[in-house]
């Protein structure tokens, strides 16, 4: 892990940065870069706009480790209100009159909204609701990994959610010591799955540290999922590992329309628009909600430029 990253993940564990970040208007232009809004209404304008220029869309309503009952099953309604929400939006209804591609519109959410820290019967049935309610609408509802403490729950949770609703899927983290199993399971058990790095804090004994190394398991694992998986989701904004990708795409004529590309809003907006307009499935992560602070920082630490800013004028009035 580099020094940088280091320092603004475990700097951000601090109340008094964080309530810093929250207040100064010098972190502002990178909020708003990163995160569509607080509101469901400012998130769904922006995927409008992100809609019409070719790209579909994954909706996060941001927001970790629920601590009540309570707390979990208000998240649960907020992501029933969401796949109503799409449901009213124009592209997705005309896709669902003409059902080619893949949905345009889907969203992402946390088994520890659901509640996992409450129990893991509990946010396994809110999280079956979800999904039922999705599936209503002809819609897919990914569950977003967290950190290496939840991986083995999440990956259980998801597989026994996806043999009555084949509407869901997961995310897998490549930087974990553990990933090419699971890599394989999800392939076996035709899952769809989203393949990331990994942007937690994890020790040397759960993750690579090495970003070589991860690249390394990165590329390798995409591949795998590339040629046998069920219409894997690529998430990253790295362009030598996209254009290596691309390559091995159009060496082993595999169709471009059985995976897509994945990034996150904000970031490459010119890589984005150039693989839409080379023939590729790109779909963009759009986040919202007053709950950022956890996923911003984690931004920051996978971006040096931002990550020296921060570390620049984190004390500055």
């Amino acid at each position: 892990m580099s020094l940088a990253r280091s320092i603004i993940l475990k700097s951000s564990a601090l109340k008094p940065v964080e309530s810093i970040v929250r207040k100064s208007f010098l972190f502002k232009p990178l909020v708003t870069r990163f995160i569509a809004g607080d509101t469901l209404e400012e998130s769904i304008k922006e995927s409008e706009a992100i809609l019409k220029n070719g790209q579909r869309i994954t909706l996060d309503y941001l927001g970790e480790n629920t601590h009540s009952e309570a707390e979990a099953l208000a998240s649960c309604k907020i992501y029933a209100d969401m796949l109503d929400r799409i449901n009213q939006v124009d592209h997705v209804q005309n896709w669902q009159q003409n059902q080619v591609g893949k949905e345009p519109l889907n969203i992402s959410i946390k088994l520890t909204q659901c509640g996992l820290d409450q129990g893991t019967e509990f946010a396994e049935a809110n999280y079956r609701k979800v999904v039922e309610h999705a599936a209503q609408h002809h819609n897919f509802v990914r569950i977003d990994m967290e950190s290496s403490a939840y991986t083995e729950r999440t990956v259980d949770i998801v597989s026994r959610v996806f043999t009555e609703f084949p509407n869901t899927g997961t995310v897998l983290q490549s930087y974990l010591h553990r990933n090419d199993d699971d890599v394989d399971f999800m392939i076996e058990k035709g899952i769809r799955t989203r393949l990331v790095k990994g942007a937690y804090l994890e020790p040397a004994t759960v993750a690579f540290p090495e970003k070589s190394k991860v690249d390394e398991q990165y590329v390798a694992q995409a591949k795998r999922l590339l040629k046998s998986g069920n219409y894997p989701a690529i998430a990253t904004q790295d362009d030598k590992i996209i254009k290596e990708l691309c390559n091995f795409v159009e060496s082993n004529q595999i169709d471009k329309a059985g995976f897509e590309f994945q990034m996150l809003l904000g970031i490459r907006r010119d890589l984005q628009n150039s693989l839409v307009k080379d023939g590729y499935n790109v779909r963009i992560y759009v986040p919202y909600g007053d709950q950022w602070y956890p996923y911003f920082t984690r931004r920051l630490a996978e971006r040096p430029a931002n990550a020296f800013f921060i570390i620049k004028n984190l004390f500055k009035n």
